[in-house]
């Protein structure tokens, strides 16, 4: 098993909020009540933004060509 960097982690942040936050509004488009969406919602774009920043941190550099 590999080692967890902060880039993977970064990618499974991502990739979970993106999911959470589709699920969400499909919910809301079939007519589902859901009472803490606009809230929900916000938490799935702050961790989306924290992801991001998390994996351009993190991400190796390349090195410029000699």
């Amino acid at each position: 098993m590999g080692d967890w960097d902060l880039t993977s982690v970064g990618l499974v942040l991502i990739g979970s909020s993106i999911t959470a936050a589709g699920t969400i509004i499909a919910a809301l488009l079939l007519g589902v009540a859901v009472t803490m969406a606009p809230f929900l919602l916000l938490m799935t774009a702050v961790l989306i933004v924290m992801s991001v920043i998390l994996i351009l941190y993190k991400a190796p550099r390349s090195q410029p060509p000699i």
